[in-house]
C-alpha cells in the first residue's frame, strides 16, 4: 500500500513539475487536413505566435486522411503534456461521432478543449437561373416538387451536408443529395446552373455572390453577417433551427493538466486576437471567438448532440 501511495505522490509531483516548467521545448500542432483548407490556415495563425506569448516556437504538421480522424486518432493518443495540439473543424470535434460507428476516438471523452477559435456561417446559394428569390420561395418549390431539386455538397457528413439535411427535417421537404470531393466543385457547378442549390461557407462563396456567378438567398446566423449586408439571415427567414455555424478549434489530449491547458488557452486566445490574425481571419469570412476552455467544452457537447440527432433521424450514412 505504502508503495502504491508513494507512486501516486510522484506520479502527481511529476505532473506539477511538468505544469510549472511548461513548456520546455517546441508544441507539435496537428491539423487533420491537407494545407490550404480552413483548418490549416487557423492552426498556421495560432501556430505563428507560439513562440512570442509562450517563449517556445510551434512546429506544425498535417495528418490528411479519413475525414480528420487520422489525426483525432493520433493526437488522442498522444502524452498528455501539452506537446501535441490538435486544431481541427465541426466534422473532428462533432459529426465525425455521430456518423462513424468505429471511430476510434470520441471528442468528449479523449480530448480536453482549449478553444473554440473562429465560426463562420454557411450561406444557401442557389444557381443563377433558379427562379426561388428567398428562402421561402426555395421551400415552396420544394414543397411543391418533392425531391425534384438537387443540392450539392462538399461530401456526405460535411457541415454543408448536414445543413441542408437540417433544412429538410425542419421544414419536411425533400431534395436530391449530390456529394462531391470537396466544395470547389460543387460552387463550380451552380454557377453553371448543374446543380439548384448549397450550403457553403461564407468566405468560400462571398466573392461569386457579389459577381452574380450565384445567388444567396440566406446566411445561417441569427443575423445578417457585415461581408453579406443584403443577405437576410434564416432568423429573418423564418428557419430558426437552420441557425448553424462551421467552425475550428483547438484541443489537446485528455488529462493533459489544467494549468498546462490554461497556458495553451491563453496563448491560442491572444494569437487569434492580435490585430493581424482578426484581420485576416475576417478577410476569409471567420468570426473570431477565442473561447475558455470551459465554454469550448459546453459547445462542443451541444455540436456533437446537435448532428447526432440529424444524422440518426436522416438515416446518414458515411460513404
Amino acid at each position: 500500500m505504502n508503495r502504491i501511495l508513494i507512486s501516486i505522490s510522484l506520479a502527481a509531483w511529476s505532473l506539477a513539475s511538468a505544469a510549472q516548467s511548461f513548456p520546455a521545448k517546441p508544441i507539435k500542432v496537428i491539423i487533420p487536413f491537407v494545407p490550404g483548407g480552413s483548418s490549416d490556415i487557423v492552426g498556421r495563425a495560432i501556430a505563428s505566435k507560439f513562440q512570442e506569448f509562450l517563449g517556445q516556437p510551434a512546429v506544425v504538421e498535417n495528418r490528411p486522411g479519413a475525414n480528420g480522424a487520422i489525426a483525432a486518432e493520433f493526437v488522442a493518443k498522444s502524452d498528455p503534456d501539452g506537446y501535441t495540439m490538435l486544431v481541427g473543424s465541426i466534422g473532428v470535434f462533432s459529426i465525425n461521432a455521430a456518423l462513424y460507428k468505429d471511430l476510434r476516438y470520441h471528442p468528449v471523452r479523449d480530448f480536453a478543449p482549449v478553444s473554440l477559435a473562429v465560426t463562420t456561417p454557411n450561406v444557401l446559394i442557389t444557381k443563377p437561373t433558379l427562379g426561388a428569390a428567398s428562402l421561402k420561395d426555395l421551400l415552396g418549390e420544394m414543397k411543391r416538387n418533392p425531391g425534384k431539386l438537387a443540392y450539392c455538397t462538399s461530401g456526405t457528413g460535411s457541415s454543408d451536408h448536414l445543413t441542408a439535411e437540417l433544412l429538410k427535417q425542419a421544414s419536411g421537404t425533400d431534395a436530391v443529395h449530390v456529394p462531391y470531393k470537396g466544395g470547389a466543385a460543387c460552387q463550380t457547378d451552380i454557377m453553371g446552373n448543374q446543380v439548384d442549390f448549397s450550403f457553403q461557407n461564407l468566405g468560400a462563396v462571398t466573392s461569386y455572390i457579389k459577381a452574380g456567378r450565384m445567388k444567396a438567398l440566406a446566411v445561417t446566423a441569427k443575423t445578417r453577417h457585415p461581408q453579406l449586408p443584403d443577405v437576410p439571415s434564416v432568423l429573418e427567414a423564418g428557419v430558426p433551427e437552420l441557425v448553424v455555424t462551421s467552425w475550428q478549434a483547438a484541443a489537446v489530449p485528455a488529462k493533459t493538466p489544467r494549468e498546462i491547458v490554461a497556458r495553451l488557452n491563453d496563448a491560442t486566445v491572444k494569437a487569434l486576437r492580435s490585430p493581424e490574425i482578426r484581420e485576416r481571419m475576417t478577410q476569409i469570412g471567420f468570426d473570431v471567438v477565442a473561447s475558455t476552455p470551459e465554454e469550448f467544452g459546453r459547445f462542443m457537447q451541444e455540436e456533437v448532440s446537435r448532428w447526432t440527432r440529424v444524422v440518426q433521424k436522416g438515416g446518414i450514412k458515411a460513404d
